[in-house]
């Protein structure tokens, strides 16, 4: 109950990314930063609209970014810690709700977090991103047993990489998309003020990397190789080139002196 009424400060600091695309969020609580989060995102989102017979519905798509500069609130706890954006007079609103646990492995007990749960509530009748939605009003689009960007305590994740995550909408259960790219979170365990502590790479940002030095270490090798063979061919042919042939045939003898 202390850490709720804590003194709390929440800063959008996304003038400091030069990704027009790109929010950078900060919650501190008691004048330390406690959870921070950079990341670009976008939602697809499913909608109805009537034919032009009136009759028929089709099926369009909205695609509503985050906007640059949005409202945010946010509360940190020892092992739950919430982050909540609002954007365009609170037509959108995302929450991202975030968990720390412990598990027993063989090497002993392990501490890591994870993003629990998502919830992205959107207006039809926002006039920037729908364009004559059948029934306007509001929905909520859910996550469902949702383990992402699993990262082990201490930690910040990181991603660069496109990641896609569904959800489901109260809008006649419509699939939602979320896609997330340049993600940097950290919503527990910060050490420094403003600072992410060391990172954790998503599996496909750790295959980029590998893909991308994979050439430069086997043309190493590669070339290491060669070196070895030609100082190994320089030695054998000096050794052998200085070595005094003995005739093995007794008759050559007369011609040796």
């Amino acid at each position: 109950a202390a850490r709720l009424v804590a003194e709390q400060e929440v800063e959008n600091l996304s003038g400091l990314s030069p990704n027009p695309e790109k929010d950078i969020f900060v919650v501190r609580e008691n004048r330390t930063t406690c959870l921070m989060a950079e990341f670009a995102a976008k939602f697809i989102v499913p909608y109805d609209v009537w034919a032009s017979n009136y009759v028929d519905l089709l099926t369009e798509q909205a695609d509503i970014p985050l906007a640059r500069g949005a409202e945010m609130k946010g509360r940190c706890g020892s092992n739950e810690s919430e982050l909540e954006i609002s954007w365009l007079e609170q037509a959108y609103t995302l929450k991202l709700f975030f968990l720390k646990e412990g598990h027993n492995t063989s090497r002993g007990p392990e501490a890591f977090w994870r993003l629990s749960r998502i919830q992205f509530t959107y207006d039809t009748a926002e006039r920037t991103h729908f364009k004559d939605a059948v029934s306007p009003g509001k929905h909520t689009a859910s996550s469902h047993r949702l383990s992402a960007l699993v990262t082990p305590a201490g930690k910040s994740y990181e991603c660069q990489a496109q990641q896609t995550i569904s959800l489901i909408s109260s809008d006649h259960q419509k699939k939602v998309q979320l896609l997330l790219s340049e993600v940097r979170i950290q919503p527990f365990d910060i050490t420094a003020d403003f600072v992410f502590s060391e990172e954790h790479k998503c599996p496909v940002d750790q295959r980029e990397q590998l893909e991308e030095t994979l050439p430069l270490i086997l043309g190493l090798i590669l070339g290491l190789v060669i070196v070895i063979t030609l100082c190994v061919y320089h030695i054998h042919h000096k050794l052998t080139a200085n070595q005094v042939q003995i005739p093995r045939d007794r008759s050559q003898y007369k011609h040796m002196g």
